[in-house]
């Protein structure tokens, strides 16, 4: 069981910022912007599902899971509050947040499944973000040049993923859940996130006008294909998931501890909350 502190942000995300706020990088914003265009919605869920799977667990594991889970709850709740002020802030701009809508669409479709179904999703989602959240802590190139309450948010935002990483798979693993419904459930999310993400992100370009410049791609490259970028640097980690004796607590979350105890004067711990 993991102890989950719910953190007060001391940022002010109402004021406005450019579309090109990652360090006047056209795909970094565009591509970080797509991500964030996810996180209210995907959070809900995440909350939703954990919730609703604690409540099917015997009491006995309902007992032993509740402060984690309400935790989990609570840095999750005010994940998605933050990100819909930055999300808020590019409607202003004109960006069109088509992922969500995608997504609503697909979770409607979706909601008469298991429970057991919506928990994998979830600890898989958790997954995905816990391993990119570990590599924007080792990578400050990836929001070099840009404004330190924004570099804060995404930076907070990668630790405390980091941190609950294991939440939604140990609910799971409590519920019964079978390794091959777990793998299954991994590699959709898997391909249904870079098709979201990647479809929000050359929209993002289009509204910016930089789809078409070649400076565009040789950043994309940069950040997510090189040697050691987010997506090819990180393939081992996605593997290890398909492991029968895996669980997220195997890999390293130094980074995200240090970061939240280096960084105590930006945000108020405030408890636990549903």
């Amino acid at each position: 069981m993991t102890d989950l502190v719910v953190r007060k942000l001391l940022i002010d995300l109402t004021a406005p910022f450019p579309a090109r706020w990652n360090g006047g990088d056209a795909f970094r914003s565009a591509f970080f912007n797509a991500l964030s265009m996810s996180f209210p919605l995907g959070e809900q869920y995440f909350i939703d599902s954990v919730r609703a799977g604690i409540k099917a667990l015997p009491q006995a594991d309902q007992d032993r899971l509740a402060t984690e889970v309400q935790g989990f709850i609570g840095q999750e709740a005010t994940h998605r509050r933050l990100h819909g002020l930055f999300n808020g802030n590019l409607e202003k701009l004109g960006f069109f947040n088509q992922l969500e809508r995608r997504a609503t669409k697909r979770l409607k479709d979706n909601a008469h499944r298991d429970v057991r179904v919506h928990v994998a999703a979830t600890a898989a989602t958790e997954h995905l973000t816990a391993i990119f959240a570990e590599w924007m802590l080792s990578h400050p190139e990836a929001l070099q040049g840009t404004e330190p309450r924004l570099q804060t948010l995404w930076l907070w935002h990668s630790a405390e993923e980091s941190e609950h990483r294991s939440t939604a798979f140990d609910v799971y693993t409590a519920l019964g859940g079978s390794q091959e419904w777990r793998l299954r459930l991994f590699r959709y999310i898997t391909v249904t996130f870079l098709s979201d993400i990647t479809r929000q992100t050359v929209r993002n370009l289009w509204h910016d006008g930089a789809l078409f410049h070649w400076s565009t791609w040789r950043s994309a490259y940069q950040l997510l294909l090189s040697p050691t970028g987010m997506f090819r640097g990180n393939y081992a980690k996605w593997k290890a998931y398909e492991a029968p004796d895996f669980h997220p607590r195997q890999q390293d979350d130094s980074l995200a501890r240090a970061w939240l105890q280096n960084n105590s004067d930006l945000f108020t711990p405030v408890g636990q909350r549903a």
